[in-house]
This record gives structure tokens, sequence and C-alpha cells, in this order.
């Protein structure tokens, strides 16, 4: 933790804990290597998942806070939770098995994100969707919010993803459905449910919509041939004790290949269908997250509102792609490792015309992919400071790897992003080398993107607080962690 304290003051920042125009900089000057904590970070990996309390299905009696009573406090907070932290989702308790199944997960996210991108799949026919790939036997989704639907509430945990605009969760009567967790949601049961016509305005917002006896109906499907399939219709969700009324959800009653476990997905994405566009002035299209560490006790947060944007943190631009609303884009110039800027033309990671390319920050991606040419000089970069480490073969989507069995702590060089306008994040050791097996295999957690895309994964997001203003265009790292 100190550590980690340590590089986020030398991480460069803005004041402005509501950034309205460009953020103003400096450059500080920061350690060029940092030590790996091999011994704690296996010790983590033979991970033994404790029994999670479920909260109790909450009474009708239970009073809990209506709009009004919270429009004061300007912030919600909800606890995020990695798949690995919940029994249910957790198959294995070998860190290898979760491992492969995790990098499974993720190739086919980024496969289905890249083809969403470039228009393979049919823009239009997923403005309402969300781009996480599923259909496998553990399931998608990496990070996870326990949320109550309906009045009274029933608690059910969805996944979050920054790369989508629905809020969806399964809905009796089920003509098909998947195992989930916690008891299907049923519409009868709930006084706040009601169905959205055909003729609403929300209706008019989802692109690829129908109508069956008058009531608007959604469809969703995904690359890897899963889908959803339901109602439109407008609900009533609880956060912890904040009530939220209204909220446009989509009741899926054809469910398959989804997120086994989860009862659903709460959209973060930049459209106006996702659950922070249709909040708009309630959060000041602002929240903040932190994704816990993996291996620790603690548990991440999302947090709401704009008082949930920190002072002094590093804000960077977002870029419009008027061709994927719902991604958040920024702009990278370069890499660097120990303390050197990789020689990679800042043209590699542009936005262009047509909306190709690009950096995406992504919650639903666990490692960062890059185009071919940038990793290449970047890992090749690194592997040039690494000579002192014994080399490994490499492993899954990783070919860069180590043998840091029998090590206590190894010395490796700093690794760093660096932003359009001047930003530098300089990634704690563990963000960028991770074990993938509990031998001691650690490799370094980049991948080539199949496309000119890159994509910034929650991998390297860990432990490190993001926050999205929308409203006025950035995002910012730091200065807070997890």
């Amino acid at each position: 933790m100190v550590l980690l304290l340590l590089l986020f003051l030398l991480l460069t920042t803005s004041t402005s804990s509501t950034p309205i125009s460009s953020p103003s900089h400096h450059n500080l000057s920061y350690p060029h290597f940092q030590h790996l904590n091999v011994k704690a970070i296996i010790t983590e990996t033979k991970l033994k998942v404790k029994p999670t309390q479920l909260p109790k299905q909450p009474h009708e009696h239970q009073k809990a806070k209506t709009d009004s009573e919270n429009e004061g406090s300007g912030k919600w907070k909800l606890k995020l939770l990695h798949r690995d932290k919940i029994p249910t989702f957790n198959t294995s308790n070998d860190h290898r098995s979760r491992f492969n199944a995790r990098m499974k997960r993720d190739t086919k996210r980024v496969t289905a994100v890249v083809r969403r991108l470039a228009g393979a799949s049919g823009l239009e026919a997923e403005a309402f969707g969300s781009d996480v790939v599923s259909g496998m036997e553990q399931g998608s989704g990496e990070y996870f919010v326990r949320i109550g639907v309906g009045s009274p509430p029933r608690n059910q945990y969805v996944v979050i993803d920054s790369g989508s605009d629905i809020i969806w969760v399964q809905c009796q009567p089920c003509t098909q459905c998947y195992h989930q967790s916690d008891p299907v949601f049923n519409p009868a049961d709930s006084s706040s449910y009601a169905g959205v016509s055909c003729g609403s305005t929300v209706c008019s917002r989802v692109e690829n919509a129908d109508c069956h006896e008058g009531r608007c109906r959604y469809e969703v499907s995904y690359g890897d041939g899963s889908y959803t399939k339901g109602t439109l219709a407008l609900e009533t969700l609880t956060f912890e004790r904040t009530v939220i009324r209204n909220v446009a959800i989509g009741c899926g009653h054809r469910n398959q290949g989804m997120f086994v476990g989860a009862a659903g997905l709460l959209g973060l994405g930049g459209g106006s269908m996702s659950f922070v566009g249709q909040l708009g002035g309630q959060t000041g299209g602002a929240f903040s997250y932190c994704l816990v560490s993996r291996g620790t006790e603690s548990s991440g947060s999302l947090e709401f509102g704009r008082e949930a944007m920190p002072v002094g943190a590093a804000w960077v631009p977002l870029i419009h792609n008027p061709r994927a609303l719902s991604f958040y884009y920024v702009g990278l110039s370069g890499l660097g490792v120990g303390g050197l800027r990789v020689p990679i033309s800042e043209d590699v990671f542009k936005l262009n015309e047509l909306g190709e390319g690009g950096v995406v920050m992504d919650t639903g991606t666990a490692v960062t992919r890059l185009p071919t040419s940038a990793y290449d000089a970047f890992r090749d970069a690194f592997i040039a400071q690494t000579t002192n480490l014994p080399r490994a073969t490499g492993v899954s989507i990783f070919d860069t790897c180590y043998n840091l069995y029998g090590f206590v702590s190894v010395r490796v060089p700093t690794v760093s992003f660096y932003f359009s306008g001047g930003p530098i994040l300089t990634l704690p050791a563990r963000n960028f080398l991770i074990p993938v097996d509990d031998a001691g295999t650690f490799c370094f957690a980049f991948a080539p993107s199949p496309s000119g895309l890159s994509i910034i994964g929650n991998i390297q997001q860990e432990g490190i607080q993001i926050s999205v203003d929308g409203a006025n265009g950035f995002v910012g790292f730091g200065p807070n962690v997890c």
C-alpha cells in the first residue's frame, strides 16, 4: 500500500475536482525501478473463497431512502466484487484454472469489442445492447455489484460494464433462462413494474426494438450466438438504501449463454440508455470506481454523483467517437519503460475519421491490448531491462513470462502510460507482472490487439481510483488507491 501511495504521489496531477477545461499539469521525476513482492503475490494466488453472507431480501416494511431524501447527499456508493470473491461464481480454487478461464473470457470479450467497433456485427442493431460476450460454462463478467430490483426490492448480482448501454435482468416467466445465484426476478411481485408502450419516447431510443401487443420489446444478439430478449420496462432500482425510480430496464424472458450466476448487467457506458445516461442530472453525469487488486481481502467500490469526483486526480480528456457512443475513449500518446519513453509513433494510438483505432478504457476486458507494432516495441523495451530475471515459456495469450520461483521480491522497471496533454500514469508492479499459476510463473500482462484498437483493461486499472466525468468530458486517475 505504501508503494501504491508513492506511485500516485508521482502521478502527474490536476488539482481541479470538476474539470471544465483542459487540466493543468506539471512533470515530476519518478523512480525508474520498483520492487515486485513475489512471495506475497504467490501466497495470494492460493485463494480460499470465504462463504459470502448475502444480504437478506428486504421486507416491504423496511424503510429505504426515497429520491428526495437522498438529494442532499449527492453521492451513492456500492461495494464492487471481483467474481473470484463470490463463491457461487468461482468454480475452482486452483489459480491456474481461474487464470485460464479468465483468459478465455477475455479473448471472447476482445473479439466482440473489436467486431462491434469495426461494424462487423452491425452497430445499429447493438445500440441498446452490451458487447460483453459470454456463452461459456464459466459465464462472463469480471466485476459485480448487488442491487435491489423492484418494489419491494429483490437483491440481484449484476455485472458492471463501462462499454454497455443496457440495464437488464432475467425475468419470470422464463421461456429460456440460465442458472443464476438468486431467484429470477418476477415482475408480478413488484408494485413498481410498468411495461413501456411502443409509442413512448423511451422505446424510440431503442434502435433494435419492436412492438408486441402494444408493448415495447427489445432483442440483443451477441457475436458468439448468445442473446437476451424481452420486454422494456420502467422499474425501481435500490442501491444500498437509495431508491431510484422509473429506470428503463430490459426484462429478459429468453436469455441464452449469458452470465452464469449473475442476474444481468448494469451498463455504465456513455450512451443515453445506460444507467449513468438515464440519470443525467441526478448524478451530474459522473461516476467513480475502484477495482480491488486480486488476492486482497477488501472489496472495491462504485460511486455515483459529482461528489464522487476527487480533488487531485490526473484528468485526461475523453475523445468522442460518434460510431461508438458507449465506450470511453482517451488520448494516449506513448508508453514508457524504466523512465524511458518507448519509440512509438503517437499516430498508432489515434482515433481516425472513420471511427477506427483509438484507445478505450474498459472494465470488461482484463488484459490491455495494444496494436501489434506498439506492443512489440513495448515488450522488447521491457525485456531489455529485465535480463536479470530468469525467463519462462509463454502462457496463454502472453509471450513474455518469467520463472520467479524461490524469489522473495524482484526489481523491475517501471511501466507508464503517457496520456495526451501531459499526464503520466505509472503502474504498480503487480498491474503489469501477474502470476499465471501458484508456482512462481509471472507474465508481462499486455497482449497485441487483433486490430488497430487499443484497450486499457481492468488488470492495469486495479487498485487505482478511476473517475468518469462524462458531462464535462474527462476521465481521472487517482489520487486514491484501493
